[in-house]
């Protein structure tokens, strides 16, 4: 091979690594998926949002939940018997309102139990599915957020606000109208919230745990822990298992420079007889 083949086929090769790794990925995921499924009798589903790396120049791109994953999992939900439980596992910022209440509504719809596996966080919309499951099972470390609609760059219940505390005449009608329509986004919010939830807790807790959830009582990157959320009502607990572990980590990140966190990657237990730390691999 001349010096020009060789060059050539390292190319072709450093392009194709990305798509390779990408595929021995994605056939992890479903042995993982599978292995799951066969020991919990389960559907397992999965809406995981991360940086992931895309073509040749390898930029980030940041995903939420949008309508295409709203027909995907409500596909899945379709496919499964009502008889058969629903494992959802949920890594993501949140997104469109439009399609975190249908995957919602479907979630509460599935006659067998729903149980949502929360690893590390679901934030906004990610919380309003996790709230429409019957059971939510989080890391103890893991967090749900506030689902206060957002109106582009403001809070819904910011923009009310504005309108009750400030003299009308000294508010622009931009404003106006924006906060005409953060009311009638906070409203629809609190009767979808309430819709999700009478059923299983009754009306007058899902009232109170709707009016604190959507309307605006925390920033919206607000962290609620595993013993919050158990005191505001959610069936919540946090016996994650370890196979939901093991499946995030096939889910890494992009990673363009020297890692920020670091540490080797095998558990370590103390001996109960000698006190000695043992490595276990």
């Amino acid at each position: 091979m001349t010096g020009i083949d060789i060059f050539w086929f390292f190319l072709m090769l450093s392009a194709l690594q990305p798509v390779l790794k990408q595929k021995m990925l994605e056939a992890a995921r479903q042995r993982m998926i599978a292995k799951i499924e066969k020991n919990r009798s389960s559907r397992v589903i999965l809406l995981v949002h991360r940086q992931e790396t895309m073509s040749l120049l390898g930029f980030p791109v940041m995903k939420y939940i949008d309508i295409n994953d709203s027909e995907q999992v409500i596909r899945a939900i379709r496919m499964t018997d009502d008889n058969i439980p629903i494992d959802l596992l949920l890594h993501t910022p949140g997104g469109l309102v439009l399609a975190a209440l249908q995957i919602a509504r479907a979630v509460k719809d599935h006659k067998a139990k729903v149980t949502a596996i929360v690893p590390h966080y679901a934030m906004s919309g990610g919380t309003l599915i996790a709230m429409s499951a019957d059971e939510i099972i989080m890391d103890r470390h893991a967090v749900l957020g506030p689902v206060d609609p957002q109106l582009g760059q403001y809070p819904a219940a910011s923009l009310l606000r504005v309108r009750k505390e400030k003299s009308i005449d000294r508010i622009d009608d931009e404003t106006l109208i924006r906060a005409d329509m953060a009311e009638k986004a906070l409203n629809q919010m609190k009767k979808d919230v309430i819709e999700l939830l009478e059923d299983r807790m009754g009306r007058d807790k899902a009232e109170k745990l709707a009016e604190t959830m959507s309307q605006g009582k925390w920033t919206h990157d607000y962290p609620i822990s595993c013993d919050e959320a158990k005191g505001l009502g959610l069936s919540v607990n946090s016996n994650l298992p370890r196979e939901f572990y093991q499946l995030m980590n096939l889910f890494p990140q992009p990673i363009k420079r020297e890692p920020t966190v670091e540490y080797l990657p095998i558990p370590k237990h103390k001996d109960k007889n000698s006190g000695q730390t043992i490595l276990t691999g």
